[in-house]
């Protein structure tokens, strides 16, 4: 564990997808004076949440899945990561309740350098997935998540298997890296699923307590 810890720390760079299009992107720092007027629009067990869709400057965005941390974290936030079922059930019902398509979170395979070679994460596709906004591995994905009473990931997809099922790599060699939630594109209700990317989506961010105590220990007298 604290290995793969210490790879996700190093993982500044952007991932390998469509890299002729942005390449050698960082992941940004916070911005104190927009962490202190962060978007709060619902609040779960301590921490702040907003909807991109909900909210004025990002009502139109759709961004691929580093854009959209990054946007996050601009914020002292980063993309949401559905650790308990109650936490997924609220994200589900934002979905359910405004006809939301589809959202990113931040979910991540770990395919980067410095990830292969590694055991303990093969199969990748059931044992290489986290949580990237604060590196906690998640459970293998062939299985309940600890503390749900469900597996959240789809039983199909584009080629009818259980998710993650990394389809496109079939289709242009680009693999399915990102965790979205979709919302019935495949007949299958709200779920989890592995997309590239690079696809453009709204996001979920939720405030970052590294973030946070990053910029209060650095900002003396900020409220936030």
């Amino acid at each position: 564990m604290k290995a793969l810890l210490l790879l996700i720390c190093q993982f500044v760079l952007t991932f390998a997808q469509r890299p002729a299009q942005k390449p050698g992107r960082f992941l940004s720092l916070p911005n104190p004076q927009k962490c202190a007027s962060r978007p709060k629009q619902f609040f779960f067990q301590g921490h702040n949440y907003f909807f991109s869709g909900h909210t004025p400057q990002f009502r139109n965005t759709r961004v691929d899945w580093l854009d959209a941390r990054n946007y996050c974290r601009e914020y002292c936030m980063d993309l949401v990561s559905m650790e308990t079922q109650q936490e997924n059930n609220l994200v589900f019902k934002l979905i359910q309740d405004n006809d939301v398509p589809y959202i990113w979170t931040s979910g991540r395979l770990c395919d980067f350098k410095g990830c292969e070679n590694r055991s303990d994460l093969e199969p990748k596709n059931i044992y290489g997935w986290f949580w990237s906004a604060n590196r906690v591995k998640m459970s293998p994905t062939d299985r309940v998540p600890t503390g749900y009473g469900y597996n959240p990931w789809s039983k199909t997809g584009h080629k009818k298997t259980r998710q993650p099922d990394n389809a496109e790599f079939d289709i242009n060699g680009t693999t399915e890296s990102c965790l979205s939630v979709l919302n019935n594109v495949y007949n299958d209700g709200i779920a989890w699923h592995d997309v590239a990317c690079y696809h453009e989506k709204p996001f979920i961010c939720e405030d970052s307590d590294e973030l946070l105590n990053y910029v209060a220990s650095t900002n003396r007298g900020i409220r936030l």
